[in-house]
Order: structure tokens, then C-alpha cells, then sequence
């Protein structure tokens, strides 16, 4: 993966000057776009999430990524519509964070996403996560030592390849998978399929049996 840009494309704000004037959701096309994702406002405001009706061109919901003294490192923008051939997302800044739900990291239990709508939507089912965004951050080993530490990476080979990454670099941790349902790729579609309630039973039926590939 190439690094992200260190400012935002086009307007050349820093990640932090732009996450300040970005929009609440409420009223927003923001608004409309997480709840048709199953998310409800509450929600994605608690998350921390924004609107900006040009991140780059276009418009996109916004959270920032935070390091583990809870400093900003990133922004991140889930575009509302994408052509073909265009990015479904943007992040800007140096990296080494994670974006935290409900407590994300410092959760117990721990548990890794990927996405943020992911994230989001274990968040839904009243369940904290991290979300990675498909990156890394350096500080994650110290914080997961001595825990036990759920991957709920995608159910297809490049989460299963993300999971078995994470699996080496956490040597401190009790690492187990944490896959979504049967049927669903990933959390957000699972919470579609599935139902709140659904997945809320998945992951405490999960949780409670532990993992037979815990390490």
C-alpha cells in the first residue's frame, strides 16, 4: 500500500484543520448515508464521525484515526457515491492510529476490525472495536500485551491473510478470530443480513466459547 497523502488533495488542509470545519451529520447527506448502512445517528455522532461535502472532490463522511495517547494522526472519508474507476475512500495523514468505538482498543474485550463501518456496526450491537483501516500502528503490541485479542477481520482470503499478519505481530496477546456470521463477508453486512439482533447473538455465542485457534 502506497502512504497516504499528508494533506488533504486539492485544498492542502491538514487532516486536523479539516476534521475541525467538516459538518455534524444531523441534516447532512452524511446523515442519510450511515443510516441507510444501518447505523443510526446516535450512533456515528458517538463515534465521532462528520460530514464534508468536499473531501477531495467529493463528498464523504469523516472520523479521525488516534494514536494511543488518543493524539489525531488521520482522517479518514468513506465517499457517499463512487464511478467506477474512483476510490471508495481517502485517508490523509502520517498514519499510526486506529479508529476507536466505544471505547475501541481500551474495550474489553478487544476486538480488531477493519472498517470503519464495521467498527460502527458491532458498535450498533452495543459492542466496542478498533478499526484499522488497513493499517498498522506501531504502538498496538504494548496495548494488546497481556490480553486476549479478537480479530474480526473480513471472511475471505485477504481477511484471513490480515488475521494471520496481526496473529505475528501481537507475541504478547491471546490472539482468536472472530469471524463474521456464515454468508456475511464482513460485520456491515452482516448487521444488513442478519439484524441487529442477529449479530448481537453471534458475537455473544462467539465470545463465550472462545476460539479453537487461540494461540
Amino acid at each position: 500500500m502506497s502512504a497516504d497523502p499528508l494533506r488533504v488533495p486539492l485544498s492542502g488542509d491538514t487532516p486536523a484543520e479539516r476534521l475541525a470545519r467538516a459538518l455534524p451529520l444531523a441534516g447532512t447527506r452524511g446523515q442519510d448515508y450511515v443510516e441507510r448502512r444501518g447505523i443510526a445517528l446516535d450512533v456515528a455522532d458517538a463515534a465521532g464521525l462528520r460530514f464534508d461535502p468536499d473531501w477531495a472532490g467529493r463528498a464523504a463522511v469523516l472520523v479521525g484515526l488516534h494514536d494511543g495517547q488518543g493524539q489525531l494522526t488521520s482522517v479518514h472519508g468513506r465517499y457517499l457515491t463512487t464511478l467506477r474507476g474512483q476510490d471508495k475512500m481517502l485517508t490523509v495523514g502520517p498514519g499510526g492510529g486506529v479508529v476507536s468505538v466505544l471505547g475501541g482498543w481500551r474495550h474489553d474485550p478487544l476486538i480488531l476490525v477493519e472498517g470503519l463501518f464495521d467498527a460502527l456496526s458491532l458498535a450498533v450491537c452495543e459492542t466496542g472495536a478498533a478499526a484499522t483501516i488497513g493499517r498498522w500502528a506501531p504502538w498496538l503490541p504494548q496495548v494488546c500485551a497481556g490480553r486476549a485479542v479478537w480479530l474480526g477481520f473480513d471472511a475471505n482470503r485477504p481477511g484471513e491473510h490480515e488475521a494471520a499478519r496481526y496473529a505475528q505481530a501481537l507475541p504478547g496477546a491471546t490472539v482468536r478470530r472472530l469471524a463474521p456470521p456464515p454468508g456475511c463477508k464482513d460485520w456491515s453486512t452482516a448487521l444488513v443480513k442478519r439484524g441487529r439482533a442477529g449479530v448481537t447473538r453471534w458475537l455473544r455465542d462467539c465470545l463465550a466459547a472462545g476460539d479453537t485457534n487461540a494461540r
